[in-house]
């Protein structure tokens, strides 16, 4: 019975998920979406030293100065709102293709799964951050995962690639 929480956890992200990659789908059919892919760039000296400014300013007071998350990040507060998850290899930013991040970082998610109501903590950047700037930041954090984990992601831009010209 203890495995049950996590399972319906695991089974509620999963779900968010694929309603996140069906609704940037639905954006780039559109063309409301940039036609060029924003590709993170973990190995780009110049990238992470902005990446990592920035991450400061404007990340570490949520998502931890290691990328550590808040406590409790998949269950709801009293606000109804999930608290930061982490961005290290103990969460699932590094699910995410390079282009879904980019798009919940610079338009967030409620548009990005095409739900205008959803609400969460976390701000747009558009208009805060430039296109490169945004890059760098998720750059920075690419770069705090452990290799394994880097290569599982970079098949997982390999395979979001090769969807999108099926």
């Amino acid at each position: 019975m203890a495995r049950k929480p996590l399972v319906l956890a695991t089974a509620g992200l999963l779900t968010l998920l694929l309603v996140a990659g069906m609704g940037y789908f639905s954006l780039r059919a559109s063309g409301s979406q940039a036609s060029s892919l924003h590709s993170l760039r973990p190995d780009d000296p110049q990238a992470l030293r902005v990446g990592a400014r920035i991450y400061a300013q404007q990340c570490a007071a949520y998502h931890g100065a290691r990328g550590e998350g808040q406590p409790d990040w998949r269950e709801r507060g009293p606000d109804g709102l999930l608290p930061a998850p982490p961005h290290d290899a103990s969460g699932h930013t590094w699910h995410h293709p390079d282009e879904q991040l980019f798009a919940i970082t610079k338009q967030g998610l409620a548009r990005l799964i095409n739900q205008p109501d959803y609400r969460t903590a976390m701000p747009v950047y558009d208009g805060v951050l430039n296109d490169d700037e945004i890059v760098a930041v998720l750059s920075w954090i690419k770069a705090q995962w452990p290799p394994e984990v880097r290569q599982r992601h970079d098949a997982i831009n390999v395979e979001y690639r090769k969807s999108l010209s099926r």
